[in-house]
């Protein structure tokens, strides 16, 4: 009998996930719930972990500040982000103090992290997208470090979530020479 229930609910969860996917109602969240489920049925300890530990960042980023709020895609995303940056820079702090199983735990949880990252524009697009940025700034009547907030603000909203604030930061302090 326990056998037969159990079945039912893996069909049930199944069937959902799959509605779910077809009409593109799923959210982030759910999606990280969903593999949740499956890492706990694949017995994939680290993927399990990981994905609990995004859960709960996700879960205190929305109940922080004044408000409890839903966060969004794009602002689960950030939160990725931020937690895939986290394990990268815990990696390096771990290998540089001789601690190379932590370093190595560390690299793998941002491994899976990644998983959910899009993909990072590569640093010659970014790097056309700011020299066309600081053509208009120039073409404006901006220059030099004046340019340096619109043009930042103006690479960020066509680069979207495709490069890394210091990255970008960087490519236009360099083209505008400041």
């Amino acid at each position: 009998m326990a056998k037969n229930s159990s079945n039912v609910s893996l069909f049930m969860t199944r069937t959902s996930l799959e509605i779910g996917q077809n009409r593109r109602v799923t959210t982030f969240k759910e999606r990280i719930k969903a593999d949740i489920s499956e890492a706990m049925k694949a017995r994939d300890e680290l993927r399990l972990s990981t994905l609990r530990m995004v859960l709960s960042a996700i879960q205190n980023a929305e109940v922080a500040g004044d408000e409890a709020i839903v966060l969004s895609d794009d602002q689960a995303l950030a939160v990725l982000r931020a937690e895939a940056k986290k394990r990268a820079e815990s990696a390096q702090i771990y290998a540089d103090a001789g601690r190379a199983d932590a370093a190595t735990k560390e690299r793998a949880e941002c491994a899976v992290i990644e998983a959910y990252l899009p993909a990072a524009m590569s640093d010659d697009d970014v790097a056309k997208i700011v020299a066309e940025e600081v053509a208009n700034a120039a073409a404006a009547g901006a220059t030099g470090g004046k340019a340096m907030g619109a043009v930042v603000k103006a690479v960020r909203e066509r680069v979207g979530s495709g490069a890394d604030g210091q990255k970008i930061a960087a490519l236009v302090k360099s083209a505008l020479g400041s």
